[in-house]
């Protein structure tokens, strides 16, 4: 991984990882915890969140369009918490929504908790009127362009939400997503 001076959001050092970084850290994490599957199976996202942080997700009723959040305290996650309304639909695609946003909590949880332990700690990533006592990253259901007076608008680019991504990938499909090809031991 290599830093660089951060030109946008609210660190003053941005972290670069390459798609091998993130696979490597995803998958070496998976492997030291017993999770990386032998044979193409689905990874248990529920227990690769409760054992390297050392907690379970909190669900609560969040505001429309916030999946989740990460909270982050001096010794790195304190809580993971995911809107109730992903848990309580009961439908395989939020079933599927669920494992995908738990995995990309996870994700921050890996690749950024040290932006939250060393150095000025911001308060959240962005405005979000929750808890402003700890730090947290928080995940949006807005990646899609907006309207902005009948023409679309591209969303802002958060190069956190984009690694928190690639780790969400590394963790559903280890090995698999065409980044790298390392074999479970």
């Amino acid at each position: 991984m290599k830093t660089f001076k951060s030109s946008s959001g609210p660190f003053v050092e941005q972290p670069y990882y390459t798609p091998n970084d993130v696979e490597a850290i995803c998958s070496d994490e998976l492997q030291k915890l017993g999770f990386y599957p032998s044979d193409p199976s689905p990874v248990r996202i529920d227990r690769f969140i409760e054992k390297p942080f050392d907690l379970q997700p909190t669900y609560e009723d969040l505001p429309n369009g916030l999946l989740g959040f990460t909270r982050f305290g001096a010794k790195g996650v304190e809580e993971i918490v995911i809107t109730t309304a992903l848990d309580e639909e009961g439908t395989r695609p939020a079933e599927r929504r669920l494992r995908t946003t738990l995995a990309h909590e996870g994700g921050h949880g890996l690749l950024h908790a040290h932006l939250f332990v060393v150095g000025p700690r911001p308060d959240a990533l962005f405005g979000d009127g929750l808890a402003k006592d700890a730090p947290k990253i928080l995940c949006r259901d807005d990646g899609t362009p907006a309207t902005d007076g009948g023409r679309k608008t591209k969303p802002p680019y958060r190069w956190w939400e984009f690694q928190a991504n690639m780790a969400m990938g590394a963790v559903r499909v280890p090995g698999r997503g065409g980044n790298s090809l390392r074999p479970a031991p």
